[in-house]
């Protein structure tokens, strides 16, 4: 499983970064279900009057789904060709 990290800044000026975010396939089927669930992650992140200089989108899904869902977004696939 390849993880990515985003990293954004706010009105104020405080760095806020997202941590182990899936990288999941195009034709995933739960590729529009995390972004969804990203998009509103973020949208919390930005509505608290204080928030956290870093979070994990891992945990934050761990908390939002079903396990067996959970557990198939996070699934860690031997990756081809890998060097």
């Amino acid at each position: 499983m390849l993880w990515k990290s985003l990293e954004f800044t706010i009105n104020e000026g405080q760095k806020v970064k997202v941590i182990e975010i899936p990288v999941l396939e195009d034709d995933s089927t739960y590729h529009f279900m995390v972004r969804v669930r990203l998009e509103r992650f973020i949208k919390t992140i930005l509505s608290e009057k204080e928030p956290k200089q870093i979070y994990s989108f891992k945990e934050y899904l761990r908390t939002v789904l079903k396990w067996p869902d959970y557990c198939k977004v996070v699934k860690t696939d031997i990756l081809k060709n890998n060097a």
